[in-house]
């Protein structure tokens, strides 16, 4: 007889479909590399079918396994909205949040799907520029929460995590053979291009900057055409592009603090409620 299914198994199960990757799933459910692969086969186990073809470099499912998806999702959905109806008081407000639109892209959907289930009478307005802009906008009462990348001049907040940063390019065109290396990179003041300048001018690698952009959209049309190089925080690796390190002649690089602040001024208990939602959900500094 088929077990009850456990629900973190099939947490991780949804997110290495959606991620892709065995090594990003563990980031986004908290485990290693290694703890996913052992989850995968509890599951299968206790199924009794193989869930993903013999190649699992290319994490393709077997038809059992494209049922199972189907069933998982709505699974998952139901359970985490019951826990979220029941774990929550009556809150009600608006809430100005600040935040790049890189972060919003590839951080935020999950964690605003979560908070929306559990508080559905809040509204949240997004703002999305460059950490510097919000930071100004913070001080001057126009948003109330900024989810910002820390820098010297950050002033204060939270740090809630670490996200590494790697090279990107296409997945088919070696840009990265080229004897000057084009990059595509954020305008100039951004953290991200200094550490990417930084790093190579260490290592001794001929450069030039072939694109521009303030925007994740930009920098993901350059690379995904070919044209350069670029430079993004881990969280925003998809199976659209390479990820290029030392093999390929480029210098390692740090990791960035991604900060949390809050207005001020006194605020609403919606902005603390989705604070405080937001730094559970994405930290990983307290792992």
């Amino acid at each position: 007889m088929i077990p009850d299914l456990e629900i973190p198994l099939l947490r991780t199960f949804i997110a290495v479909i959606d991620t892709g990757s065995i090594t990003l799933a563990g980031r986004q459910v908290g485990r290693t590399q290694p703890a996913v692969t052992h989850q995968m086969h509890r599951l299968e186990k206790a199924l009794g079918k193989p869930l993903f073809e013999s190649d699992r470099r290319h994490l393709t499912l077997t038809p059992e396994g494209e049922m199972l998806l189907a069933y998982a999702r709505k699974l998952l959905g139901l359970n985490d909205e019951i826990r979220d109806r029941f774990r929550t008081p009556n809150i009600t407000g608006h809430v100005r949040l600040g935040i790049p639109d890189l972060y919003a892209a590839f951080l935020l959907p999950v964690v605003l799907a979560g908070f929306a289930r559990a508080y559905p009478q809040v509204e949240i307005e997004m703002r999305c520029s460059r950490s510097i802009h919000l930071s100004a906008a913070l001080e001057r009462d126009e948003i109330d929460i900024a989810l910002i990348t820390r820098q010297s001049d950050s002033g204060s907040g939270v740090i809630i995590r670490e996200e590494p940063l790697i090279w990107v390019a296409a997945r088919d065109v070696p840009v990265e053979t080229r004897p000057t290396l084009p990059l595509a990179l954020l305008p100039a003041g951004s953290l991200y291009r200094q550490h990417a300048l930084e790093a190579l001018g260490r290592a001794g690698r001929p450069w030039a900057i072939t694109a521009i952009s303030d925007s994740i959209a930009g920098l993901q049309a350059a690379v995904y055409a070919g044209l350069a190089v670029s430079i993004f925080p881990l969280c925003a690796l998809t199976p659209h592009v390479r990820r290029l390190g030392e093999k390929e002649g480029l210098p390692t690089l740090p990791a960035l603090e991604i900060m949390l602040q809050r207005r001020s001024s006194e605020v609403a208990p919606a902005v603390d409620r989705l604070a405080e939602y937001i730094m559970t959900e994405l930290s990983n500094t307290l792992d």
